[in-house]
């Protein structure tokens, strides 16, 4: 939220107690002139204005007591007007840490979507109150999305796991079925079940970052995954093209690698029924290197690009083919970019197909 400049906290109590301190001077000088013209012939005025300005003296015993009977009058009265004072304008300029440490109490009850929303000018109260609901707004659309994480995760599971005991139900109810058939569809559900799981614990994994960082070329990781995945291009009729310079980054080898892996397979599996193209291409920028998957196939709205990367989320044709995966793809290639802060970009091609693109730092610049 942007705000105009202001006067900060401790400049703001200052002024307020400095003034306080002022207004009470004035306050005393007041009423003595008050009681100057009020009672002029009073023991009290006529023998304090003998007294001021002079020495003290032998003679001007009564003198001295009427000023000290005065001096304790105005400290009594300065003490009692300072911290009446002081305690109203503390309450006031401390009212939004007030609201602040509510909304942390209702946060840490598990109410996320209260903000503070301090009004005003910036100062350090309402920078933080800000801050915090910044902090509020990651911390609930983080929460957020691991419950959909979480209930996706279910249903994707419950899925083999219901199949299987629908198959074993068939075995055990049908014992002339053919045993080979049944073992065939059960070893594939049980595959996709692993498949699922271990993509979950390898999301788990890039979001709590528990890797240890190493210097990594992204080229070798593209030439690698090219290679291990020239089988199924071949199996698509697409052709992989990759080209690009030395780029080096520092991160998990493991989780780079995976990332490469996911890109060039889903950009050889959604592809042109023949004749498909996938360019694999490497290059590095000033403080940074950049890893670009591009894949013909078929036109994609922007609209569509942007939520391939939820967890869980497959196009109409993904579902139909023999490699559809477990829809978390891309999900896992925006985790591991997010692990190493770095940036993905998904952009549709013009002629059909996808652009990703994943700009990682390089090493002397997370240093």
């Amino acid at each position: 939220m942007d705000r105009a400049p202001g006067l900060s906290v401790r400049f703001k109590l200052t002024l307020s107690y400095a003034g306080f301190l002022v207004l009470a001077g004035a306050s005393v000088l007041a009423l003595w002139s008050v009681l100057l013209k009020l009672f002029p012939h009073s023991v009290m005025i006529r023998a304090t204005r003998s007294g001021i300005g002079g020495a003290f003296a032998p003679g001007r015993s009564n003198t001295q007591q009427a000023f000290g009977q005065v001096a304790a009058a105005v400290l009594v009265f300065l003490l009692v007007f300072g911290l009446v004072g002081g305690w109203i304008l503390a309450g006031r300029m401390l009212a939004p840490l007030t609201r602040i440490t509510d909304a942390t109490r209702m946060a840490a009850d598990g109410s996320l979507s209260h903000r503070i929303r301090l009004p005003g000018r910036t100062d350090e109260f309402r920078e933080l109150a800000d801050a915090f609901d910044a902090m509020l707004a990651r911390l609930e659309a983080h929460v957020e999305e691991q419950r959909r994480f979480a209930a996706n995760a279910s249903h994707e599971l419950r899925t083999p796991l219901a199949v299987s005991k629908a198959l074993l139900e068939v075995a055990r109810t049908d014992p002339k079925r053919d045993p080979g058939e049944l073992i065939d569809r059960l070893h594939a559900v049980n595959t996709r079940a692993i498949d699922l799981t271990e993509a979950l614990l390898l999301v788990s994994r890039a979001e709590q970052r528990s890797f240890t960082r190493e210097r990594v070329d992204l080229s070798l990781m593209a030439e690698e995954a090219t290679e291990t995945l020239l089988p199924l291009a071949e199996k698509h009729g697409v052709t992989v093209e990759t080209s690009g310079d030395i780029t080096p980054t520092a991160g998990s080898p493991a989780l780079l690698l995976q990332l490469t892996m996911n890109l060039v397979h889903n950009a050889i599996v959604h592809n042109l029924p023949e004749k498909g193209t996938v360019w694999v291409t490497t290059a590095v920028r000033p403080k940074s290197v950049l890893l670009t998957v591009e894949n013909t196939g078929e036109k994609l709205l922007p609209q569509m690009a942007s939520t391939l990367t939820e967890p869980f989320r497959r196009g109409t044709a993904r579902i139909h083919t023999d490699h559809a995966g477990v829809g978390l793809g891309l999900a896992i290639v925006k985790t591991i970019t997010d692990a190493h802060d770095g940036t993905l970009t998904l952009t549709p091609r013009p002629g059909g197909g996808l652009r990703v693109a994943v700009e990682l730092p390089t090493p002397t610049t997370q240093e």
